[in-house]
């Protein structure tokens, strides 16, 4: 599904949900087609520079299917920040975040976890203050691992949890911007 309602692609939208969304919401912190997990909607216009373009950065915390085992230096890398291609062939240094091998997934099922022996992989938390260019996928990549399934598990406070794809959770105003750690937000 695509993070967003309107498109001239033929491509599964937001408004294929079943739910009866408010008139002027929209997608903050979009998702690509390839990934999934946490999405906030909004009909607040100003939630999306005071999350992600405000003086203070946000953590978002993505659920990483990588091909192969991560070897220690692999995570020591991807802790100090890697560098990635970026649009226009330009490069870009990632700034150091949080890595963990993640052994036993929480809420999900053994097909979802991929835990079949031929095909090795590992499961991993990264933690970034920052979600530019693909960067998780060009990550893992820089230390030549594959993406094979990222799933946005958290934005500050704000957590998935057992929320099903397709799920809706409805938030009052206060908690949610307490939840997402937004300060002077009236």
């Amino acid at each position: 599904m695509v993070s967003q309602f309107i498109s001239s692609h033929n491509v599964n939208l937001l408004g294929a949900i079943d739910f009866d969304f408010p008139e002027g919401i929209h997608a903050i912190g979009r998702l690509d087609n390839l990934s999934e997990g946490l999405l906030i909607l909004t009909t607040n216009k100003k939630v999306t520079t005071l999350l992600f373009q405000g003086e203070t950065p946000h953590k978002r915390t993505y659920l990483v299917r990588v091909k192969h085992k991560v070897s220690t230096e692999s995570l020591e890398q991807l802790r100090k920040g890697v560098t990635i291609r970026i649009a226009g062939g330009e490069y870009y240094t990632t700034p150091p975040c949080a890595v963990d091998i993640v052994e036993d997934p929480p809420h999900l099922t053994d097909q979802q976890r991929g835990t079949s022996d031929y095909v090795p992989h590992t499961w991993l938390y990264i933690t970034l203050y920052e979600g530019k260019f693909h960067q998780v996928r060009k990550m893992v990549d820089a230390v030549h691992h594959r993406c094979k399934r990222l799933i946005r598990v958290s934005i500050e406070d704000m957590v998935l949890g057992d929320l099903p794809p397709g799920g809706v959770k409805e938030f009052e105003e206060k908690e949610f911007f307490d939840l997402l750690k937004i300060r002077n937000w009236s």
